[in-house]
């Protein structure tokens, strides 16, 4: 019974920043369907500082920094990463960095910072029980893992909480799945099976009663949690790639009309230039007033008129030529 009356306190629709369609969504879409979640667990925390170990193209972590931004928190945020790449995630060049600053940088940098550098040479920067969400989601073998847990604990709030990326994936070498196994045992946990998994760890004491909620679900409000955030991550992901794909569309559509102009435009002068040039050949070897003159003369003009103003203005000024300049003779 207690339970229930725990669940019942948790009610995402009392936190619309969970319904804010995402500013940024990247190729990269692993973790598209998590951003409803994500922003309503920065309304839920209220957050003094995020930190997001491994961030890339910065979709989880502009989630974050828009929540911030559109719920108007006192919050600092900080994103590290090399932006170099790994085995996992693959090698990359200074661009991708380059594009996420175009994107962060007018928006959220009175309040956020992309940090180049590894995760340990980050760590004396950030004080001891300051971080108060904490997002891990860098290279995904165990040791790496359970290194940068470890390594970023003493790190957190008395209220800290911490996401780990990944935990539903089993391929690979890939180990998150096992240190979450080990690691959810020893603090109240949820987690989401869809986007790859996310883990959500409370490492200190829960004050949000909504997370307290979340964290005591049964196993039938547990499949309604997942299944809520499922769909919602799942639809404001297909929105953003069916917007993503009108605008390339248009964009396809548009490239196409600049190319019909420019091949009309080049037809036209063609033409143009043999009509010219044969209008000149005619009054060098033809007299005035002559009648085939007269005929070569009208030819270059219907051709003119077909190639200025269409056939149907051809045949309009040829009928009304014939009848002797009177339509309606």
């Amino acid at each position: 019974m207690e339970s229930k009356s725990s669940m019942n306190s948790l009610n995402p629709f009392s936190h619309p920043i969970c319904l804010s369609m995402p500013r940024r969504l990247s190729s990269m879409t692993s973790w598209h369907e998590h951003i409803p979640f994500a922003m309503l667990l920065v309304d839920l925390l209220r957050p003094k500082i995020i930190v997001e170990l491994g961030t890339q193209c910065g979709d989880s972590y502009c989630a974050f920094c828009q929540a911030v931004q559109e719920l108007m928190l006192d919050t600092l945020c900080y994103a590290i990463d090399t932006w170099q790449g790994d085995p996992h995630a693959g090698f990359y060049g200074d661009e991708v960095l380059a594009d996420l600053r175009a994107h962060h940088d007018p928006l959220y940098g009175s309040f956020s910072r992309l940090i180049q550098s590894t995760f340990d040479e980050a760590l004396e920067h950030f004080a001891d029980g300051t971080i108060y969400l904490l997002h891990i989601d860098g290279y995904h073998t165990y040791e790496s893992v359970k290194h940068d847990f470890e390594s970023w604990l003493p790190k957190m709030s008395p209220h800290g909480v911490v996401l780990l990326h990944d935990t539903n994936v089993r391929e690979r070498d890939f180990g998150v799945r096992k240190f979450w196994d080990e690691i959810k045992l020893q603090y109240p946990y949820f987690e989401f099976l869809h986007g790859h998994g996310l883990g959500i760890l409370a490492v200190g004491e829960v004050h949000s009663k909504e997370l307290h909620a979340l964290f005591n679900a049964e196993s039938d409000h547990i499949a309604t949690i997942r299944t809520f955030f499922f769909q919602l991550g799942h639809r404001q992901a297909r929105d953003a790639q069916i917007a993503e794909l009108a605008n390339a569309l248009q964009a396809k559509d548009s490239q196409i009309q600049n190319l019909e102009i420019q091949i009309q435009q080049m037809q036209s002068g063609i033409v143009t230039h043999f009509l010219n040039k044969h209008q000149k050949v005619i009054e060098k070897l033809l007299r005035p007033g002559t009648r085939r003159r007269y005929y070569y003369e009208l030819g270059l003009t219907g051709i003119r008129v077909i190639l200025n103003e269409g056939w149907r203005s051809f045949f309009r000024k040829v009928k009304v030529h014939l009848q002797g300049g009177n339509k309606n003779k």
